[in-house]
């Protein structure tokens, strides 16, 4: 596929999101920016965090790890399902309960101040770095198959990818990214059929035959029984668990998405449906990857050894044709636009609100919140491309795998933080708890990387996450007291 057919791809799906935007962002104010006015609908709001979740990691990073994790992947996907259930049956009732924009408003409400500063804080950590380790490989097929034939620095491919996600999202915010990420979930989730499809007739397998192709793959085993492995049943399942918990309960991104619905019930309705289909896709992606490493078999082809990211695209771009290079780049920057503007969204809610205070600024016009929240979007936006790029110097691994490492340490206090005060009727010295959250995710570090040598070989995997909310509330135990008046606002 020709760059410059690429391009005019990428052009022409941009065009498509700004004509949604123009008809989403009339009228929009800062309440339709932070939480959609609360009238999305929650069907929509289902299909489109598909898309949203997913990301450009999952469409590229989970087909090729499967060549050194086989099917291990799918272990925290099924834990998923226990920690969206906790997330609809508990968190989102609370949310609502409390009348919420910012989910980290009930750290204040509960705790006091330096709580809820220190767990907005731990958000942004958490949503920058993941949102561009997942824009990134996005931008990095396009400057491999297109930019760099140019010599165009990879630098300015990002600000250009950046610049186009900025000006679509600048105004209509949650109430533009609902309808934005439905496009685009459906635009990803063609191309991972089709390319599924594309490569079953390449390698002459009908129905049956992909099937077969599949169960019977070694790379499709599925459950890990070695204790010492990063991979073993336990630490995939539970780590998954509250990984869902974390960076989805507790990640204003995602909730805001689901705090837009109209009532407790359809957010809770969107939870539900979105956990199911998110199983049937990701097992959908695990069985592409298997096809994938078959294909590089049958033809005789060299697996990308700098990262397993590699393969998919080099295959869908340069031996499957021209359709599915169409596809590949189609549902790619579907994957990748959902990753960023909803991420951008969500830094910017957060830092208007859990740092300006925008709900308690009486005296501030709107048009002043409006003019400031301008200007916090575009400050996040410079951020992320300045961590993109120092990720691209750095980077020599499947970024699915440092996705989740990093969200291990960044999430873990507020994990610990939310579920002290959900399970916890004390209070807390509140300026002792940013100590407290710093301090928890160090020791995790030690224990990690001298664990092999300390625990008879033990490797930790996703339970990390596990062990570092642990410390947190342990931690908060610490510097807890007894009040009748903290749960006063929970009990109303």
């Amino acid at each position: 596929m020709s760059p410059i057919l690429i391009l005019v791809c990428v052009g022409l799906y941009s065009l498509v999101l700004f004509a949604i935007t123009f008809l989403t962002t009339r009228k929009v104010d800062n309440a339709g920016f932070f939480v959609g006015n609360r009238s999305s609908r929650w069907y929509v709001v289902a299909y489109g965090m598909i898309g949203a979740s997913l990301s450009g990691v999952t469409f590229m990073s989970v087909p090729g790890d499967v060549g050194t994790g086989s099917f291990s992947y799918f272990q925290m996907i099924l834990g998923y399902m226990l920690g969206y259930a906790f997330i609809a049956l508990v968190l989102l009732p609370l949310y609502y309960r409390l009348n919420l924009t910012s989910i980290y408003t009930f750290l204040r409400q509960r705790f006091g101040m330096y709580s809820y500063r220190t767990g907005a804080f731990f958000f942004i950590l958490s949503r920058v770095i993941g949102a561009s380790f997942r824009l990134y490989i996005v931008v990095n097929v396009l400057q491999l198959f297109v930019f760099d034939a140019w010599g165009v620095p990879f630098w300015v491919t990002v600000l250009a990818f950046i610049a186009m996600i900025l000006a679509y999202t600048f105004k209509g915010g949650v109430k533009t990214i609902v309808w934005t990420d439905s496009l685009q979930t459906t635009f990803m989730l063609l191309s991972l059929v089709l390319s599924v499809v594309l490569i079953s007739r390449e390698l002459h397998l009908d129905f049956g035959a992909l099937v077969s192709t599949i169960t019977h793959s070694p790379l499709s085993k599925i459950f890990v029984d070695d204790w010492h492995s990063r991979a073993f049943f336990p630490k995939q399942f539970f780590g998954g668990m509250f990984i869902a918990i974390a960076m989805t309960g507790l990640d204003q991104e995602m909730m805001q998405k689901n705090i837009s619905c109209k009532t407790p019930r359809e957010a809770q309705k969107n939870m539900l449906t979105f956990s199911l289909i998110l199983i049937v896709v990701n097992f959908i992606f695990l069985c592409l990857g298997i096809l994938l490493y078959q294909y590089v078999q049958a033809k005789g082809l060299t697996i990308p050894q700098r990262t397993t990211d590699d393969l998919f695209p080099t295959i869908a771009l340069k031996s499957l044709g021209t359709l599915s290079a169409l596809f590949f780049i189609i549902g790619l920057i579907s994957a990748a636009y959902p990753s960023a503007d909803g991420a951008l969204t969500a830094l910017t809610a957060s830092f208007c609100i859990d740092f300006l205070n925008f709900e308690q600024r009486r005296e501030w016009s709107e048009e002043k919140k409006t003019n400031i929240r301008y200007a916090v979007h575009i400050g996040f936006s410079v951020l992320l491309l300045l961590v993109i790029v120092v990720f691209r110097i750095i980077n020599n691994e499947a970024v699915v795998k440092q996705l989740f490492r990093v969200a291990n340490y960044t999430y873990g206090p507020l994990l610990g933080l939310f579920m002290f005060g959900i399970l916890s009727r004390r209070g807390i010295r509140d300026k002792l708890v940013p100590f407290v959250c710093l301090l928890a995710p160090l020791v995790c570090y030690l224990i990690d990387t001298n664990s092999a040598e300390f625990l008879g070989g033990y490797k930790f995997g996703n339970e990390l996450l596990i062990l570092n909310g642990t410390l947190t509330f342990a931690g908060l135990a610490l510097i807890s007291q007894s009040t009748s008046a903290s749960m006063t606002s929970l009990s109303n």
